[in-house]
């Protein structure tokens, strides 16, 4: 499973990171975690606001930082 946060390294981006990691380690999961940084690479993504975090590819949710609880849904999916 890849999980990418897509922003620019801001405050939100990283407890983004964390709690995706976090959610991830406490399902168990084999995960990569990938930070896409590039505005261009974000877009292609259609994201218009960061952060964002997509899970193999289809972006979950944008703008916001979502609980480790409401992440881990998504990635039981």
């Amino acid at each position: 499973m890849k999980i990418q946060i897509l922003g620019t390294g801001c405050p939100k981006c990283k407890k983004l990171a964390e709690n995706a990691e976090a959610a991830a380690k406490e399902l168990g999961l084999d995960f990569e975690l990938e930070k896409i940084t590039g505005i261009n690479e974000i877009m292609r993504f259609g994201v218009m606001m960061t952060p964002a975090l997509a899970v193999d590819g289809e972006v979950k949710t944008v703008g916001k930082v979502p609980s480790v609880e409401e992440i881990k849904q998504w990635l039981k999916q």
